[in-house]
């Protein structure tokens, strides 16, 4: 399917906005300087036809820049060294790419993120200087059937999830003419108070994942061809996993005052016992579960819930192949928990205090200072998971209405994997993972074969 940019427009923050370098804390510093790229589909309508897109999202991205003007800015490398990056409030702006295509939104079936899909996002070289690479790009894309597309793209380093939503909701909100709009929270030393640190960090969570026994490194695991799957779990199928995870956490604890296991440690334990068996692990390998939890809230006192940035913490669950396989989800659902559970306002103002001393945070990003692939793998034997399913993601209407999709872009590698709510609201989740070819077609049959039973 064949995309063609048509125009290229410079959107810069509507009003006078500060200008001068805005402090990045260790949280942002180990994030990648690169994209999160996300896609939404909109179906053709008399409200659609009825307006000038690029005009609309020119317009009103310009107004939403004026609050969130660190994103009109521009990143660069830090004299400190290390790695470490700095935020120049420059106003250089946020490139909106106008396209076309022959192709239909009916053309993408069930929005599989794939390189059709990767044609939709605005693409980046990594290999430009830093200070010439835009925090936020978008892609407006016309089909032949009057629908369209818009691609979005965050650096990792201004944002997570909940602050890019923020983001993405006051512009809708200022493309609509409606209110009220909520300003970001822009301060970043929030998160490094003069607060004592209380406990010491351990360091276990960061370091490199395992290897696959018998193999030094991960480098014959990277060359391996990788596809991707879209998966559908309905509501009931979420629920027999909890059941089946519940079950021996009540034979454990009872049910006197006892938390059963939730939607996303139930699914996410399936997904790992999955991938375990589908790769063909001997019982001794060691596997490790990644993903990260939001700690907004686990702070003391809780960071405003209007905090732009990014505040999230690596977790990590581990164990032996074997033992996820021999014993029971509840068991594999208990070590996601007790990761969770680690996550307290001290653990997380020892990990930022840790982050803060590193001498350099490049081994965190997945690219290097050229573009190429480096960091840690988090594929075979290991998984990397990102929830989706707390977030607000849904009713992303410019004016013409909400959006039919919203997904990942084709981002992933091995083991990456996404659980993301149906959008219907109907307790449902969708699936997007990414796994060696060779390991795909018994995963899917794990992953299904369960409920038959």
């Amino acid at each position: 399917m064949v995309v063609v940019v048509r125009a290229t427009h410079i959107v810069r923050p509507a009003e006078l906005t500060p200008d001068g370098v805005m402090y990045l804390n260790s949280c942002d510093q180990i994030k990648d300087i690169t994209h999160t790229p996300t896609i939404y589909f909109y179906r053709h309508s008399n409200k659609l036809e009825a307006v000038n897109v690029v005009s609309v999202l020119k317009d009103s991205l310009g107004k939403a820049l004026s609050l969130f003007y660190p994103l009109a800015g521009r990143l660069n490398w830090a004299a400190e060294g290390g790695s470490r990056v700095e935020l120049h409030c420059n106003g250089k702006g946020v490139p909106i790419f106008e396209a076309e295509s022959e192709g239909a939104v009916e053309d993408f079936g069930d929005f599989t993120p794939s390189p059709a899909i990767q044609a939709l996002i605005p693409s980046v070289d990594y290999t430009t200087p830093i200070d010439e690479i835009p925090l936020v790009i978008v892609q407006v894309t016309r089909f032949r059937c009057g629908g369209l597309s818009i691609g979005l793209g965050i650096s990792h380093v201004m944002a997570d999830g909940p602050s890019a939503l923020h983001f993405i909701d006051e512009w809708t909100k200022f493309a609509r003419g409606v209110g009220p709009v909520i300003p970001p929270f822009l301060d970043r030393k929030a998160l490094e108070t003069e607060k004592p640190v209380h406990c010491k960090f351990d360091p276990s969570v960061l370091r490199p994942p395992p290897t696959l026994i018998g193999q030094e490194d991960s480098l014959e695991q990277r060359k391996k061809p990788i596809s991707v799957a879209f998966l559908s779990l309905t509501k009931l199928q979420i629920e027999k996993l909890r059941a089946k995870a519940n079950l021996d956490f009540y034979k454990e604890n009872g049910n006197e005052g006892s938390r059963g296991y939730s939607r996303f440690e139930a699914v996410a334990a399936h997904i790992w016992r999955c991938t375990s068996k589908a790769r063909g692990h001997i019982a001794e390998q060691q596997t490790s579960l990644h993903f990260v939890a939001d700690f907004r809230n686990k702070m003391k006192p809780a960071l405003p819930r209007n905090y732009f940035g990014n505040a999230l913490i690596r977790v990590e669950a581990t164990d032996k192949s074997g033992n996820l396989l021999t014993n029971s989800m509840g068991m594999a659902s208990r070590k996601i928990r007790e990761a969770v559970e680690k996550v307290t306002d001290d653990t997380v103002r020892a990990y930022l205090d840790y982050l803060k001393g590193l001498p350099d945070v490049g081994r965190f990003r997945s690219l290097d200072n050229n573009g190429r692939p480096k960091g840690d793998f988090y594929g075979n034997p290991n998984l990397a998971i990102i929830s989706w399913t707390a977030l607000p993601l849904y009713g992303t209407d410019f004016g013409w209405g909400n959006e039919i999709h919203l997904g990942p872009g084709p981002m992933g590698f091995d083991g990456k994997t996404f659980i993301i709510p149906g959008r219907e609201g109907d307790g449902s989740f969708k699936v997007a993972i990414w796994l060696q070819e060779e390991h795909m077609d018994a995963f899917k049959k794990c992953f299904y074969d369960i409920f038959d039973k």
